[in-house]
């Protein structure tokens, strides 16, 4: 029997093609105990505003923890989570589906100001936008699933521990995936293509893709998984 597996590091309420990633599997897996990477999408990500975009950032302790892991960084303060639910809020109650969508994403706010660790707050909103969308995949955490040296090792190890006989990566990875270690573990590799989405109505302005999945929500409702393209390159 087939079975497609993703290994990706957490975001937080990250883009649609993140989700359209899931959707695509069978099984997913939240890589968070690798090396946490600052200015990226760990712990921040853009919504539209009536200024323009603006990205929503969650402190994180950093200074004198260089090398850490995902699953070790810790937030600074609760006090990120109502704020950036008060401007979530601002933005996008005009939207037409706020109304439908306020509720369960206010209430993943609330729960979230409760955690004291990243790799907790992400995995919170993955797991609870994906019933928004449609999406009942499978959520793992990869420190759960033991380890083996090297980078390409680990992947296939994940693989193997989970029965999948298809990995499908990030079109980034391309550079360094050994396909060939793959294939002499049973294993095939394909790449996520993030071409092609549909546009959808969007509050505020031109059109933009590279936004929380949570401004297809608002903006969608219930039709968001509608504006999913499931598929690989």
């Amino acid at each position: 029997m087939q079975k497609k597996i993703a290994v990706v590091q957490s975001n937080y309420i990250p883009w649609k093609g993140y989700f359209d990633m899931i959707h695509s599997v069978d099984a997913f897996i939240l890589y968070d105990d690798v090396q946490y990477t600052r200015n990226d999408w760990r712990n921040r990500n853009k919504i539209k505003t009536a200024q323009g975009e603006h990205w929503l950032s969650i402190p994180v302790k950093t200074k004198g923890r260089l090398g850490q892991l995902i699953n070790e960084a810790q937030i600074t303060s609760p006090d990120w989570a109502p704020a950036h639910w008060k401007t979530i809020e601002q933005s996008y109650r005009r939207a037409p589906c706020f109304a439908q969508m306020e509720a369960p994403i206010r209430a993943l706010y609330e729960q979230a100001a409760e955690f004291t660790h990243l790799t907790r707050i992400n995995q919170l909103f993955i797991a609870g936008l994906c019933p928004l969308l449609g999406i009942h995949t499978p959520l793992y955490r990869s420190e759960e699933l033991g380890g083996a040296e090297g980078r390409n090792e680990r992947l296939i190890h994940l693989c193997k521990t989970l029965g999948a006989n298809e990995y499908l990566s990030g079109p980034a990875a391309s550079h360094y995936l050994d396909e060939a270690a793959f294939a002499a573990n049973g294993i095939t590799v394909s790449y996520m293509s993030y071409a092609g989405y549909p546009e959808y109505p969007q509050v505020y302005g031109d059109f933009q893709h590279a936004v929380s999945v949570i401004d297809l929500l608002f903006n969608t409702g219930a039709d968001a998984s509608v504006f999913l393209k499931k598929g690989a390159a």
